[in-house]
């Protein structure tokens, strides 16, 4: 596997996906492989001032989607095709799937919207329109909104979307499986409500860790 690689990890906050990212890296690392590790909202100078305003400034959901989709413009550019065109192994902590599942799931915001936004922001230069960027794989970390919020209680101060109550939370996690049934083929569903050695199985046996000559 020569060729660039790109997986994002989605899951609400408290489902465990930053812990097992840097263990994925770790492990494509001592493959060999070359590893550019991000996120999003951010990963570029830019994004990350975005990422603040939109995670702690209030908002309309338009100016929020906007805001989202323009450092992901900048991050897909400055970094992830870059990455990828150099042969990396991406790893993103949350791209567009997130945005389908907050903005669309939680806040309730316009789908078709989205849906363009997405085909401006991540069309592919030099080829059909049709084609966009999108994740190779996607290893979602599936939990139920309560345990959550039971792990992330207290761990740091939270911004406008953590403090937002369970019922949003449960529309995240019904956007994220909208988007699942939408891209089957691309989509892992990690069951998150086990014990942190488990769910390192299911993203072992998930994510195909090959060597640089493979």
């Amino acid at each position: 596997m020569s060729h660039g690689y790109f997986i994002s990890f989605e899951g609400i906050d408290g489902a465990g996906k930053s812990t097992h990212i840097d263990a994925l890296a770790a492990t494509f690392r001592a493959q060999g492989r070359q590893v550019t590790l991000t996120r999003e909202p951010g990963g570029t100078p830019l994004a990350e001032k975005l990422r603040a305003m939109v995670l702690n400034d209030a908002m309309d959901s338009l100016t929020e989607a906007l805001l989202i989709f323009a450092a992901r413009r900048d991050h897909l550019q400055q970094v992830v095709e870059p990455a990828l065109a150099r042969g990396d192994v991406v790893l993103c902590d949350r791209f567009t799937d997130a945005t389908f599942a907050y903005q669309g799931g939680g806040r309730g915001f316009d789908l078709s919207i989205l849906s363009t936004l997405e085909k401006w922001v991540q069309q592919l230069p030099g080829v059909p329109d049709k084609a966009i960027r999108q994740p190779d794989l996607t290893v979602w970390f599936d939990l139920a909104p309560e345990i959550a919020a039971e792990r992330v209680a207290g761990a740091r101060r939270p911004d406008k979307f953590e403090s937002q109550p369970v019922v949003f939370f449960e529309k995240v996690r019904s956007g994220y499986a909208r988007r699942m049934a939408e891209n089957p083929a691309r989509f892992v569903r990690i069951n998150a409500d086990q014990p942190r050695e488990a769910v390192w199985a299911d993203v072992e046996a998930a994510v195909p860790v090959e060597g640089p000559d493979s």
